[in-house]
């Protein structure tokens, strides 16, 4: 993680902005008075924290996805690959 003042965030806000169009997973911490007062990520970024905030406050939807978590660890996954086949998607 990167970190800048907000002066110097705010004079190379451009510049920050290119930076995470080319590398999307980039963050930039900004402190002010060397207290962190906020992060600037890419819309990518973002977007995946607020759905993996939407699945988390949706009981049905979590439960589903630990239940697929245990499934992985017990070894009872198939590869993508076969999957598509299965469900007759191109690859």
């Amino acid at each position: 993680m990167k970190t800048m003042t907000l002066t110097e965030a705010r004079n190379q806000l451009l510049k920050v902005a290119e930076e995470m169009e080319r590398r999307s997973d980039q963050v930039v911490e900004v402190v002010k008075r060397g207290k962190k007062v906020m992060a600037l990520l890419s819309a990518e970024v973002y977007e995946a924290i607020v759905e993996t905030l939407e699945v988390i406050g949706d009981e049905a939807a979590f439960a589903k996805l630990r239940r697929a978590v245990r499934e992985i660890e017990a070894g009872k996954a198939i590869p993508w690959s076969d999957a598509r086949k299965e469900l007759g998607l191109s690859e």
